[in-house]
């Protein structure tokens, strides 16, 4: 039911989600605490504190892509539970799927939009043999940390240690005090 009782108030979850999606979208779109509330006429601190109770990391942006590998679904649940944002691993079937499956055009253009959404992020984990990782440090330009899962060619998916990237995500994802061309943020 949409409606509650609270003691003597009547109370709509409707309107309290509502409110919630609005801040929510506000946030995001770039307005401050401050313009958000002044915007929905709630108190800067509530803005603040809903986001602290939903807060799951703090810190910069990852993006993991990988492939081949075995223990993907692992990983997945794993990443989605530290907060990383963009998430691409592929076993080893599904890879040659990927690529089976489109023209020329098609592939190169799927290849493209890849490069350009993780660009957006912080940090790029590359999970894959020590060539992949070698072009996708030169490709992007940005911090490119490799997970090397065996030399080039790979055949085959390999496993990946989930608790040692666990460990990495959340080293990687400390806020460094840093603004993404390296000037202090203060």
């Amino acid at each position: 039911m949409d409606l509650i009782r609270i003691g003597d108030k009547l109370i709509s979850r409707r309107k309290i989600n509502s409110i919630l999606e609005r801040i929510f979208e506000l946030r995001c779109q770039g307005f401050s605490q401050q313009e958000t509330a002044r915007q929905l006429d709630v108190d800067r601190s509530f803005v603040s504190r809903l986001e602290t109770l939903g807060e799951v990391r703090r810190g910069r942006r990852i993006a993991v892509v990988g492939f081949p590998v075995a223990n993907k679904a692992e990983m997945e649940n794993m990443l989605r539970q530290e907060g990383v944002e963009y998430i691409l691993l592929l076993t080893d079937a599904e890879r040659w799927d990927f690529v089976r499956q489109k023209s020329g055009l098609e592939l190169l253009n799927q290849l493209m939009e890849i490069v350009a959404r993780v660009r957006d992020y912080d940090v790029v984990i590359i999970i894959g043999s020590d060539y992949r990782i070698k072009v996708s440090e030169a490709l992007l330009g940005r911090e490119v940390v490799g997970v090397e899962i065996g030399p080039s060619p790979i055949r085959g998916d390999r496993e990946v240690d989930v608790e040692g990237l666990r460990v990495l995500v959340r080293q990687l994802g400390k806020d460094t005090g840093k603004d993404k061309e390296g000037w202090d943020k203060k």
